[in-house]
């Protein structure tokens, strides 16, 4: 199948980002990134024009940069208390994930975050203080401290302030 270089207008997940030169079958230049406007075919005069994009570019890159250390700054602070339900033995029934974590976020601190940003390893199963690591982009991470507690017990950030 034939390809075509084409430059690119603003970022496209998967792709590129903007002034970025990709190579993409001729039928996704031809049919969806030229008509939708999002690139340019690579030819010498647009090739010349890449300089501008590229200053667009570093223009939203630091703007993002900014947003996100100013995220991680507040996400610093927060503390979140989760329950999980566990049966007589003390066996938990289900699990703490990073859905849970995100919507707390969201309804706690006001901090929208995407699900796919927090990282844990695999999901919360028992109770006890746990540090999340949430990565932000463009290399910023924070930590969120994160108690989990049985449902009718006391969170377990008490305890461990009480020692």
């Amino acid at each position: 199948m034939p390809n075509t270089q084409v430059i690119l207008k603003e970022k496209i997940k998967g792709l590129g980002a903007e002034a970025d030169v990709v190579s993409v079958k001729r039928g996704f230049a031809r049919n969806f990134l030229l008509p939708q406007g999002k690139a340019y075919e690579a030819t010498k005069g647009n090739l010349r024009y890449t300089e501008r994009l590229k200053a667009v570019r570093a223009e939203r890159e630091a703007k993002e940069l900014a947003e996100a250390e100013k995220l991680a700054s507040k996400l610093k602070k927060v503390k979140l208390k989760l329950t999980l339900s566990t049966g007589q033995g003390g066996k938990a029934f289900g699990s703490i994930t990073t859905i849970d974590i995100a919507k707390a976020l969201a309804e706690e601190a006001n901090v929208e975050i995407d699900r796919h940003q927090i990282v844990l390893e695999k999901p919360i199963k028992n109770t006890g203080n746990f540090e999340i690591v949430v990565k932000l982009g463009h290399e910023v991470t924070a930590t969120i401290k994160l108690a989990v507690a049985a449902a009718g017990e006391e969170a377990p950030a008490e305890e461990a302030a009480a020692e």
